[in-house]
């Protein structure tokens, strides 16, 4: 990692986990080449260790900007390059602009290095990339990996060799041995697999013939070390000269080095059992890290019981084929690509693929299915965080669905089933690349189309795209009357109400959402959905009753533990409040919604939620924090590729207000530093600043607020004490004691007596 003077950690190149052997020339020579060459690539062949010296060197390399490490080895279409990239950035793509143009924006002027890693199976792509980035970001330094250069212009090639070998034939001893990369590294990582591992000074010949066996390749002998649990040294030998052998493919297509490392890999697949042969040949249709529930759910069958799964990952793990991920939740595996690209070979030798892909398919299908249907509840963020992580996989299946005539109907129930992971997660890009691709597949008249539309739609209206968002309600309210599907035009319709709201057809949008609520009164998921819409349309045009709808919400969300349409209900309360001119009021349910998104990854939610922050600070004459909170407001609709008039003419007009009160209120280089404070701010950064920002406010706020009778009450309330309780303690009625504490619960913008407790037991 790289810090900033400031000490924060810029970049995302990982700790390495094991030691690194040798490389210090190389290390030393590419550092050198970055300082005066843009464009650096390592070549050589696979397993020779070109992204651990990437990384190794990106590690050291002092770039005031960052590192960061792009992994495009799970990359299997060109034009998917750039998006790639843009997500190991952090950069949240939500715009119809392309992800080349949104690279630009956030590289440009930065003196950062990006480490573009395995981009053989790209290079035509890769190398376009690249040289777009190098001549728009004049700051900008790329450091590749590739079996082969990328062949641009100003590109520095730097070939990768293998470790260093003595010479054949030499007289070794202990001492000379050790002046050498390759038997340093297959000795010290020996004894990692066995500490007590010794080698006499017999068999320091068979140490050197094992390494020369292996060519030096690192990754051939990292897989040799881990036989060496079970064989001494000589016997590794013995089994190289038995073993070594080229696989059956088509020699004049790889140079020699290439075919040394298959042929070991095809060495260590032999060695394998049966069963360890099977499940790493069907653990290859993975794309990145897997769960064990995972595997057992895909790779199991009549040859493969799902009870032994655990056990041959085990094996697989020890011999170096697969790699334990550490995380916070359940174990996760992954395999070197190399290792993985083996395995389907080996997957395509049994004519699995099909069969192991579309059982991929269905598990990730399901996984998004159960994720969707389990929204209306208080799982919300942790399905969310899920999906994130198999981010992946989900596309994997995806791009398989939508490449198979026959899965059409699969990819189209995948994409509607991520409607939350598109709409709610962050990634309105990929739900709108996706759910396109899967409306192109099969016949127009499938019935899985249809809510597809609708989830389409939905994505669409998030980015702006409004026109294309009503082409496609349209279709899918047209083919859902087909066949009478009453829930799906219900569906259609709320958001076509949504963007009547966003063109600023208020009474369009009023009409349409208390119809779908009339209609559906039993259907939770809908009514919230509709419900935070409602109160917005109502507030916009000034009715009264947008009030009780926001609360509405709020209760109807608290009574399933739900708490996405909650923070959303919650704004949209606060917008009301806004502007009523209760200005303290709205602050508090803004930071309460604020606070939910936290847990979340909505971009957009939470960026309208800084706006009316922003609006109400210049509305109380906080001028200096509107003008940060402008800056970081700004910064976020460039992230996400929009801005608020997207979301209706009527948002603009305060936006527009709070500007230029702002700017009439401050000098301008306070106004202009301010700003620059809030646009270098990330976003979990200004979320946390915000709150931390209106916190005081708002408790100052409700201690004035409350009635010194409302304080007795809000105490006995704290205490435990019923209604009748605290009427019995003050003498007074029931009634009364009922009148103070809605009172209370209106003041402080609290939906329950246990919050109030909760504030009234605070640190005072």
């Amino acid at each position: 990692m790289i810090r900033r003077r400031t000490g924060r950690v810029v970049g995302n190149v990982p700790h390495a986990i094991t030691s690194f052997v040798g490389r210090e020339r190389d290390i030393r020579e590419v550092r050198k080449l970055l300082t005066t060459a843009r464009l650096v690539t390592l070549t050589g062949v696979g397993g020779v260790g070109k992204t651990r010296l990437a990384t190794e060197v990106a590690a050291v390399q002092p770039f005031p900007d960052g590192v960061w490490l792009v992994d495009l080895a799970r990359v299997s279409d060109a034009e998917l390059v750039a998006g790639a990239v843009m997500t190991s950035l952090g950069i949240i793509d939500m715009s119809n602009r392309s992800a080349e143009s949104q690279l630009v924006d956030h590289l440009a002027g930065l003196d950062a290095l990006l480490v573009l890693d395995n981009c053989e199976h790209l290079v035509d792509s890769s190398g376009a990339l690249c040289e777009h980035l190098l001549r728009s970001c004049a700051e900008l330094r790329i450091l590749a990996t590739s079996r082969e250069a990328l062949r641009i212009v100003g590109e520095h090639v730097y070939p990768v060799q293998p470790l260093s070998l003595p010479a054949s034939g030499t007289t070794i001893t202990p001492t000379a041995l050790a002046a050498f990369e390759a038997p340093t590294l297959l000795l010290e990582r020996a004894r990692a697999v066995r500490p007590e591992f010794t080698v006499s000074e017999g068999e320091m010949e068979a140490v050197a013939r094992v390494c020369h066996r292996l060519d030096g390749i690192p990754l051939a002998i990292e897989l040799a070390a881990s036989r060496l649990r079970s064989l001494t040294m000589s016997g590794l030998l013995e089994r190289l000269d038995d073993r070594f052998t080229l696989l059956d493919f088509d020699a004049r297509a790889t140079v020699p080095r290439q075919r040394t490392l298959r042929a070991l890999i095809d060495w260590s697949y032999g060695l394998s059992r049966p069963a360890e042969r099977l499940l790493w040949a069907r653990l290859s249709v993975f794309a990145g890290e897997f769960t064990l529930a995972a595997a057992e759910s895909v790779c199991s069958g009549p040859d493969l019981p799902r009870g032994r799964i655990l056990d041959l990952i085990d094996h697989l793990i020890t011999q170096s084929i697969l790699v334990f991920a550490s995380t916070d939740g359940p174990p996760r595996y992954r395999m070197l690509e190399t290792i993985r690209e083996y395995g389907w070979h080996r997957l395509t030798e049994l004519g699995e693929t099909e069969a192991r892909c579309e059982r991929h398919c269905d598990y990730y299908l399901a996984l998004a299915e159960r994720s969707a249907e389990t929204w209306n509840g208080p799982g919300q963020a942790a399905g969310l965080a899920e999906l994130r992580t198999e981010h992946g996989n989900l596309r994997a299946a995806l791009d398989w669905a939508t490449n198979e005539p026959d899965a059409a109907p699969k990819a189209l129930s995948l994409v509607t089933a991520l409607r939350y992971h598109w709409c709610a997660d962050g990634f309105l890009a990929d739900g709108r690349q996706w759910t396109e691709r899967a409306l192109r597949c099969g016949s127009p008249d499938l019935p899985e189309r249809i809510p597809a539309l609708w989830a389409a739609a939905w994505v669409m209206l998030l980015q702006g795209d409004h026109d294309q968002a009503d082409r496609a309600l349209a279709e899918c309210v047209a083919r859902a009357a087909a066949v009478d599907d009453r829930r799906v035009i219900a569906w259609a319709s709320s958001l076509g109400a949504t963007s009547a709201m966003f063109r600023g057809h208020l009474a369009q949008a009023i009409q349409t959402h208390e119809r779908v609520l009339a209609d559906f009164p039993d259907d939770d998921d809908l009514t919230r959905f509709s419900l935070f819409q409602l109160a917005m349309s109502q507030a916009h045009a000034g009715t009264d009753a947008a009030q009780e709808t926001a609360r509405q919400a709020i209760a109807l969300a608290d009574a399933r533990g739900e708490q996405w349409s909650k923070s959303l209900a919650l704004w949209s309360l606060g917008f009301n409040q806004h502007m009523h001119g209760e200005y303290d009021a709205a602050v508090a349910s803004t930071c309460a919604a604020l606070e939910i998104q936290t847990a979340f990854n909505d971009r957009v939610a939470t960026t309208l939620m800084l706006e009316l922050l922003a609006w109400i600070s210049a509305a109380r004459n906080e001028f200096r924090r509107a003008a940060w909170l402008l800056g970081a407001i700004g910064s976020e609709w460039r992230r996400i590729g929009t801005s608020i008039t997207a979301f209706g003419p009527y948002l603009a007009t305060p936006h527009e207000t709070c500007e230029r009160a702002t700017a009439a209120a401050l000098p301008e280089a306070i106004q202009r530093a301010e700003r620059m404070r809030g646009e270098g701010l990330d976003h979990d950064q200004v979320i946390v600043r915000t709150l931390e920002s209106f916190t005081e406010t708002t408790e100052s706020v409700r201690e004035d607020v409350l009635t010194v009778r409302e304080r007795q009450v809000a105490e006995l309330v704290a205490q435990g004490l019923s209604n009748r309780q605290i009427a019995q303690r003050l003498v007074v009625s029931p009634r009364t004691v009922d009148r103070h504490i809605e009172n209370i619960l209106g003041k402080l913008d609290f939906s329950s007596r246990a919050q109030v407790a909760a504030w009234m037991a605070r640190p005072q």
